[in-house]
């Protein structure tokens, strides 16, 4: 039995849009709607045939749904839901797909009525693309979903662990305050130091941008393919979460100054003893399948950033 025959998925850019086509390949009797702010968009993914209904109207598009899926930015929760919240029906659950969750369990909250059962999610997948092109049905396989309700043990909150499952992820409930700590290590401030290299890359005096972009070696080309994510997005994440990428940036500043004193005085067994640590850890990613096999694959089925709802 499908865990929900009707969803609406608010915003079409890489997530959405993904899970516009899994569910398509997954639950194909499951009826969709979905819903973007901009008309552009609604037009590309009726070319695209993602859903079979498609507004731009978000209030509409949560009507009779049994889930209603927020995969805007983090910052636009608040408005969308206040926007939708008259219009959600009795006994329908929301969630969201935000790579933080302690503010948009506070904003879900605040706005949803007492009839709309609040299970925020993150699936913890992705690429760096963006909009409905963007999207590929098995961007969740194998990969784990987060999920932060307020009562693990709910009825709502299993019938989302359900849905995620029949998607191909594996589902994981996590107190949200917990979770943004945890992506703040694993995924906020990766992303905060490429934007930051890449910055001081481009600033460097004596280092021209195009001898940045020529002589982009697999380091660098790798380690910076995050920086080329959506800006909006990863804006609203840093602001949403900034007490626990504050925390640990800070940890982070003083092992890069360790790491800088070990240089300077040619202390080369504290770098290998770091080095040979860290790719151990590297090794067990890779292990665990949460490498960048997945993104590789989207990569390769994706298209040009295009859209405004984006994943988070």
């Amino acid at each position: 039995m499908l865990p929900f025959q009707r969803v609406a998925i608010i915003g079409m850019g890489l997530i959405g849009s993904s899970l516009a086509r899994a569910i398509a390949a997954r639950m194909p009797t499951v009826h969709l709607t979905v819903s973007d702010r901009s008309p552009e968009v609604c037009a590309r993914v009726r070319e695209l045939q993602l859903a079979e209904d498609v507004t731009d109207n978000a209030a509409t598009a949560v009507i009779d749904a049994e889930l209603v899926i927020l995969a805007v930015p983090v910052g636009a929760i608040a408005a969308v839901a206040a926007e939708i919240a008259g219009d959600m029906a009795t006994g329908s659950v929301i969630s969201d797909v935000g790579s933080v969750k302690e503010s948009v369990l506070k904003a879900l909250t605040e706005t949803m009525p007492d009839h709309v059962a609040i299970v925020p999610g993150h699936p913890v997948a992705g690429t760096e693309r963006s909009g409905p092109d963007a999207g590929f049905a098995t961007l969740f396989e194998g990969r784990w979903c987060i999920l932060t309700p307020a009562d693990p043990a709910s009825p709502a909150a299993q019938q989302v662990a359900a849905f995620w499952e029949r998607l191909g992820a594996r589902v994981e409930m996590m107190d949200a305050a917990h979770h943004d700590r945890v992506l703040a290590v694993t995924s906020h401030l990766p992303h905060l130091i490429a934007y930051s290299i890449v910055g001081t890359a481009s600033d460097l005096e004596t280092i021209t941008r195009s001898e940045v972009i020529k002589y982009s070696a697999g380091g660098f080309r790798d380690f910076t393919r995050i920086a080329a994510s959506d800006p909006v997005m990863w804006r609203d994440v840093f602001l949403n979460n900034r007490e626990a990428v504050l925390e640990l940036l800070g940890r982070f500043t003083e092992d890069l100054v360790a790491l800088q004193r070990a240089i300077r005085w040619g202390d080369g067994e504290t770098l290998e003893a770091l080095f040979t640590r860290t790719r151990a850890i590297r090794r067990s990613i890779i292990d665990e399948g949460q490498d960048t096999a997945n993104e590789d694959f989207g990569r390769s089925h994706g298209g040009r950033p295009h859209g405004t709802g984006d994943d988070s």
